[in-house]
């Protein structure tokens, strides 16, 4: 591959990944802790975290189509790579636990956009009505929360089986 190729390909590779892990950092650790704590009312709080996600997840998953494609391309380029499903050296098991890191932060994301998420909008919506239970809207959003810190866990994951190949 041309290096000026494969920079490019690190050169988004790497975007994606700051929108994804660092989104999802900033998110956890300053902007939802924040909004908790100045947005008393849970109408408002609900309001604004359910804003937040409509915004952040058409991101996420335009970061999961880049870094798909462009760690394809990357891995396909390495001197490492034996092939598919190939794991004769030390940097193809790195690689292995990336992704098996990597699948579980889609799969967490497509629980929290398809599953969770619309179940946490509904509470809210009959919440709001006065014929929700608060109780299941709080174990939504605390459902949520945990599916949150595991992607970003799984992401840390992937960051450092990345670092764990790059150093091979």
């Amino acid at each position: 591959m041309p290096p000026s190729l494969l920079a490019l390909s690190l050169f988004f590779h790497l975007i994606a990944t700051v929108i994804w892990i660092g989104g999802l950092m900033l998110l956890l650790i300053l902007v939802l802790p924040a909004a908790r704590h100045t947005l008393l009312e849970n109408t408002q709080a609900s309001a604004f975290y359910s804003r937040v996600r409509k915004g952040f997840f058409p991101l996420v998953n335009l970061s999961l189509v880049v870094l798909l494609f462009t760690g394809l391309l990357q891995m396909s380029a390495d001197e490492h790579y034996a092939g598919v499903l190939q794991f004769t050296n030390e940097w193809s098991v790195a690689m292995l636990f990336k992704h098996a890191a990597y699948l579980g932060m889609i799969v967490c994301g497509v629980v929290m956009q398809y599953v969770v998420a619309p179940a946490r909008e509904r509470a809210a919506l009959r919440t709001s009505r006065g014929k929700g239970d608060p109780a299941a809207y709080a174990r939504l959003r605390a459902r949520e929360h945990r599916l949150a810190w595991l992607t970003l866990l799984l992401g840390i994951a992937v960051l450092g089986f990345t670092a764990w190949a790059n150093a091979l």
